[in-house]
């Protein structure tokens, strides 16, 4: 809504910058011997324009009647109908067209189906408007009101589709009375209409605009109260500043009732139309480049008015006007930079989300590299983007970059002399990229931490520990990392059975267990070699300690089947009657000779464990 007014505003404006200027070639600019520079300038400009219009006011009845009058006699000497009369047949003629083009469509709703049948109208019109060969005082009348007759249906449809009674029938008149100036001031001009006559209408009609758009945001039903009163504020101070001259202020207030909210309807409607869940190229440069574009085109306009305006204030500041096309340019050098940048998040942002899982090792190490890479590349790109944005904006403003990339060197030394343990984190971080020695996803362990890597900053990892807690690591404080979830794993445990154990039918019983896991369809696929037995390792003081062992993908899941294992060999050993060694203490004896040879079965195990070579 906010920017439909704006619009008008904007029409009607230019509107008068076309009557000023026959106003002031027909020699009401200042004479030349009061001509002036700057301030002073400016108000004697402002003052005979002003007085000038207000001279005009009282001629505008005799003026307007003799030119109706030239135009009948045109006509008539022609052999034309009066151009009232030819203008309501054109449009009768390009009615019944539409009429035969909305007869054979079904009726919709929407803003493609409320501008076909306007496009046709005025396709129509036109083919018969150029094949005829009008008077030539006619022909400019007509081409001037037709075209505003077709302006007005537009925009009335638009205001249809956007705004709800009552404040769609105040922002119709506002439109009809906007584009009735616009078309008077084009037209009078061309047939011969006093200058200062047609920037009274001018005036006059502005001032009708205003408050019909005053009308229009009052009767607004959403805004609150507060809202209504700063766009009421807004529309008459930008009045007040093209009533004033004051040309590049009157669009610069145009442009903040404007913009936004003209953006964010040009980037609703491009993301509807593109109907896209995740932003991807085309969705970027569709959405953000329309963006950008209406954007420059405002920048563009304003130069271009500030060039039209040579004697304008500030014109003769070199200062204020390089500064004036210097920030015109930081806006572009902006709007590329966010374009880039949004091109390289949204690809990253879809690499990072889009891809599937691949099958294949190869493919899973790939795709590692990749998430552990791509978030620290898009935080390098964010920071190189700000850096060189900044610099080229300052560089355009005027500022001289040269010192200040050398001072920011030196700054840049003596902060990182004050900040060694945050340099320290970032170089150690760039190393452990280089050396590739965790990836997102794997599960590492560094002095007290370990846990499943989540992601990274450019100082910091963060490491999910198996109980659920998150820790942020500086990379400084990592040292030797123990990667678990690389290449390969060996699983090792131990289990203590009786001496009279048969150790033969135990390696059986593990090795058939073993098969059995490596057939499972949901842990066999772990497997790199099956569950063995070891061996004896050691006597120990209840029993005989057995060593397992088997080597396994690398996986958050080597726990459970270490513990799977565990379970099978327990009911393996309980059904096949090994027993697992349990503390015994033998107390007293009736017999000397057992006594005996209990302390010598005693010395034999003693002599065995010190014969026994360590453990590797």
């Amino acid at each position: 809504m906010k920017w439909l007014l704006a619009l008008a505003l904007s029409l009607v404006f230019a509107a008068h910058v076309q009557a000023q200027d026959g106003v002031q070639a027909s020699g009401m600019a200042a004479p030349a011997g009061e001509a002036g520079v700057g301030v002073a300038a400016w108000e004697r400009t402002v003052r005979s324009h002003i007085d000038a219009v207000l001279a005009a006011v009282p001629r505008i009845p005799e003026e307007l009647a003799s030119t109706a009058a030239r135009i009948r006699a045109d006509a008539r000497s022609h052999g034309y109908p009066p151009i009232l009369l030819v203008f309501g047949g054109l449009a009768a003629f390009g009615l019944a067209a539409e009429r035969i083009y909305r007869s054979g469509r079904p009726s919709e709703r929407g803003a493609a189906s409320a501008l076909l049948p306007i496009a046709v109208f005025s396709g129509t019109v036109a083919v018969v408007f150029f094949a005829v060969d009008w008077p030539p005082l006619g022909r400019v009348v007509l081409l001037c009101y037709l075209t505003a007759f077709v302006c007005y249906r537009i925009v009335s449809a638009l205001v249809s589709l956007a705004i709800h009674p009552p404040s769609a029938t105040w922002a119709r008149m506002a439109a009809a009375a906007l584009l009735l100036a616009v078309a008077g001031s084009a037209a009078g001009k061309a047939v011969g209409v006093a200058p200062d006559v047609v920037a009274a209408v001018t005036y006059l009609m502005s001032l009708v605009v205003l408050a019909l758009a005053v009308a229009t945001a009052w009767s607004l039903a959403t805004p609150a109260r507060p809202f209504k009163n700063l766009l009421i504020i807004g529309l008459v101070a930008a009045w007040m500043l093209w009533s004033l001259e004051l040309r590049v202020l009157f669009w610069l207030a145009v442009y903040a009732l404007l913009l936004p909210p003209l953006l964010r309807s040009v980037g609703k409607t491009a993301a509807a139309l593109l109907q896209e869940h995740l932003p991807d190229l085309r969705t970027v440069l569709v959405v953000r480049g329309a963006r950008a574009l209406v954007v420059v085109l405002a920048a563009a306009w304003l130069a271009l008015v500030w060039e039209m305006n040579p004697d304008g204030v500030g014109h003769q500041n070199s200062w204020v006007t390089s500064n004036f096309y210097g920030l015109l340019k930081s806006v572009v050098v902006v709007l590329g930079a966010d374009l880039l940048w949004q091109i390289a998040r949204s690809w990253i942002d879809r690499k990072l989300a889009g891809r599937a899982s691949p099958t294949d090792a190869a493919g899973a190490e790939r795709e590692a590299r990749l998430r552990t890479l791509l978030p620290i590349f898009r935080n390098a790109l964010a920071v190189v983007v700000l850096v060189m944005t900044a610099l080229v904006v300052l560089a355009e403003l005027g500022v001289q970059i040269g010192p200040l990339v050398a001072g920011a060197g030196v700054f840049g030394v003596a902060i990182g002399f004050g900040s060694q343990t945050l340099v320290k984190d970032v170089i150690s971080g760039v190393f452990y990229m280089l050396d590739d020695a965790f990836r997102v996803g794997e599960y590492i362990q560094a002095k007290n931490y370990k846990g499943t890597v989540e992601g990274f900053s450019l100082r910091s990892v963060r490491l999910r520990h198996h109980r659920g807690p998150i820790f942020t690591v500086p990379f400084g404080e990592l040292g030797a990392v123990e990667n678990m979830s690389r290449d390969w794993g060996v699983v090792k445990f131990r289990i203590s059975v009786g001496y009279d154990t048969d150790v033969e039918k135990v390696r059986k019983l593990t090795k058939k267990i073993g098969a059995g896991l490596m057939e499972d369809p949901e842990l066999g696929p772990l497997f790199i070699e099956p569950l063995k037995m070891k061996g004896l390792e050691e006597f120990g003081e209840y029993g005989l300690v057995l060593s397992f062992g088997m080597t396994l993908k690398p996986s958050p899941m080597q726990s459970f089947v270490r513990r799977r294992a565990n379970l099978l060999l327990r009911e393996a050993f309980t059904s096949n009657g090994i027993q697992f060694a349990t503390p015994s203490v033998q107390v007293g004896g009736a017999e000397t000779a057992g006594a005996e040879g209990s302390a010598a079965a005693a010395a034999a195990r003693l002599r065995l464990r010190q014969a026994s070579p360590p453990e590797a």
